[in-house]
């Protein structure tokens, strides 16, 4: 399926750009996610090719394909016991850290990407959240502490060696979106490097949005929350009665 969708891309490489540039001709699976009441989760193939009108420079390629979610002010928080009770201590403002956060690349990240390309671009996930000064000495760790949690929600995912290539000019991979997506406009940047060093960049978004009765409750409860309230009191006083009157019948 991925070549079927690589090749159509690969016959406009040579009229798109001028001579001896590097450029990027990218596709998408799907050009929105719609979060239904039974979203489980969806997978976006993101896949392209490298258009030049020249020969191959000198140099090793590499791909890197980041997926980046909304961005949103989080407070991370260290614990301590004191007392014998855990209660929190300090803590580090994190002026904006993207909800969701997934990288791709075709060879190890460091090989890759070069650090000060990283720094200019971030792409590396640390370079992508964006912490403001705390007074902490160590705030490096809450960060790492942030990454670490959502890393075992899956919400940043770290994929090397997972972009394919075909014929040295196409290439693609798949990312996992999991159920726990946060609503709202998703960026995926492709980079092309030669060497470490950034030749192109591409941008494009992906609007992940609730539908169906999920939209319809989400605006009632922003728009509406006091009919929200009562029609939430209301189920759960219908379902308490319903199950008191199945266990009443149940012990005839």
């Amino acid at each position: 399926m991925l070549r079927r969708l690589l090749l159509p891309l690969s016959l406009l490489c040579a009229l798109a750009f001028p001579a001896g540039a590097e450029r990027i001709v990218l596709g998408l699976s799907q050009d929105e996610v719609a979060i239904t009441a039974t979203f489980e989760g969806s997978d976006i193939l993101i896949y392209g090719a490298v258009s030049r009108d020249a020969p191959v420079p000198s140099g090793d390629m590499g791909i890197i394909i980041a997926v980046s979610g909304p961005l949103e002010p989080v407070t991370v928080r260290r614990k301590e016991r004191k007392f014998g009770i855990w209660v929190n201590s300090d803590a580090v403002e994190v002026d904006a850290a993207p909800s969701f956060y997934a990288v791709a690349t075709s060879a190890p990240f460091s090989d890759v990407l070069k650090d000060v390309e990283d720094l200019r671009h971030k792409i590396s996930i640390p370079r992508a959240i964006r912490a403001v000064g705390t007074g902490v000495s160590d705030s490096e760790n809450f960060t790492e502490a942030l990454i670490r949690v959502r890393e075992n929600a899956d919400l940043y995912q770290v994929l090397e060696n997972t972009v394919s290539f075909e014929q040295g000019t196409l290439f693609g991979t798949a990312i996992a979106l999991p159920a726990n997506l946060t609503e709202g406009t998703y960026s995926a940047r492709i980079f092309l490097t030669r060497d470490g060093e950034v030749v192109d960049e591409y941008v494009t978004s992906i609007p992940v949005n609730k539908v169906g009765i999920e939209r319809w409750l989400y605006e009632l409860a922003h728009n509406n929350a006091m009919l929200y309230g009562i029609m939430s009191l209301a189920i759960a006083i219908a379902a308490g009665w319903g199950a008191s009157a199945a266990f009443a019948a149940l012990r005839r």
